[in-house]
């Protein structure tokens, strides 16, 4: 038997102790529906759901995907420092960001290699480090 894209999402939801509101497992549908990992902003994922007919607003995009970043169900990349992109693989892995149409993907986690980082300072520790490599196409 095959889940539907609403029941996978509920059931993501819930293995994360999330409750299923209508709106966050609209949400969990869009980004785990198919089962497969994705980038959205908060903006991408809003036209989607415009797009299938759904009303949520824009505020409650953000504030859910907020929500399940605290759940730990999708993990927040920043470029720039302004723009966040929300991923659904939470496993460490570096991301590629195209600077021509702003899209993020996964770069090759097994090609990346840190060294050394330097010590956190005093009365810190180091949380997580974020790889974000940025490209431009060649001029040819």
């Amino acid at each position: 038997m095959t889940l539907t894209a609403t029941e996978r999402g509920t059931a993501w939801l819930t293995e994360a102790g999330v409750r299923p509101t209508r709106q966050r497992v609209t949400l969990a549908a869009l980004l785990m529906g198919d089962g497969r990992h994705r980038h959205v902003t908060a903006e991408s994922l809003f036209a989607a759901v415009e797009h299938r007919g759904e009303k949520v607003s824009l505020a409650t995009v953000y504030n859910t995907l907020r929500a399940f970043c605290d759940a730990g169900l999708i993990q927040e990349v920043t470029v720039d420092g302004s723009k966040s992109y929300f991923d659904t693989n939470t496993h460490d892995h570096p991301h590629f960001f195209w600077e021509e149409d702003g899209k993020l993907t996964d770069a090759p986690a097994e090609a990346l290699e840190i060294a050394r980082l330097p010590d956190a300072p005093e009365g810190a520790e180091i949380a997580s480090v974020d790889v974000v490599i940025r490209l431009r196409r060649k001029s040819v």
